[in-house]
């Protein structure tokens, strides 16, 4: 198959997001591993709290359009989601939510048609968002994304990640390329 596509972003809009310097080093690895990756940030495209009478009224937000172009673009996605109170944010909620609706011809489910997906989290708790991915994984098999088995949550966040953005841990480092080349492989098989 030609280079896969990955689509690479953090269920957070916080500036100094562990979850966005997760995926990004995610990012890296499914580069070197042979992959064409867009690194984007969801705080770049801003969204109302999903409400179909909205919906009705006004319409798709631009930003949904926008987002969703980008997700059909892409074949696979590198999602890092924090963990609030065990569950994914409400913003990823809200973008998955929103991407999920069909505006005017689109095809039905057109942002997850033929998707696979990688999840990771990061936490600076002991467990690294590991109960929120249960919560990700199972909201992106509904949407039809095809989840890869392998995960990673990286715990004590705080104390993870070098000046540079870089993983302090061999052990996270390879866990993060394991999952990234892990989904590049997934993408070229599925898509051949």
């Amino acid at each position: 198959m030609p280079t896969p596509r990955l689509l690479a972003f953090s269920g957070s809009a916080r500036r100094a997001s562990f979850n966005q310097r997760l995926v990004t080093v995610a990012a890296e690895s499914a580069r070197s591993a042979g992959a064409e990756v867009t690194l984007i940030n969801l705080r770049d495209f801003p969204m109302p709290l999903f409400n179909q009478d909205d919906e009705a009224e006004n319409g798709q937000p631009d930003s949904v359009s926008e987002l969703k172009n980008l997700f059909s673009e892409h074949d696979g996605l590198l999602i890092a989601s924090p963990e609030y109170n065990g569950l994914p944010t409400p913003l990823l909620k809200n973008t998955l939510d929103w991407l999920s609706r069909r505006h005017g011809d689109e095809p039905r489910m057109m942002a997850y048609t033929d998707k696979v997906a990688a999840i990771m989290g990061a936490s600076g708790g002991g467990l690294g968002g590991l109960r929120g991915l249960v919560h990700l994984r199972a909201l992106l098999n509904n949407l039809g994304v095809v989840v890869q088995p392998k995960q990673h949550a990286l715990s004590a966040a705080h104390k993870a990640f070098d000046d540079d953005g870089g993983l302090l841990s061999e052990r996270d480092r390879s866990s993060i390329d394991s999952l990234a080349s892990g989904l590049v492989d997934l993408c070229r098989k599925l898509h051949a």
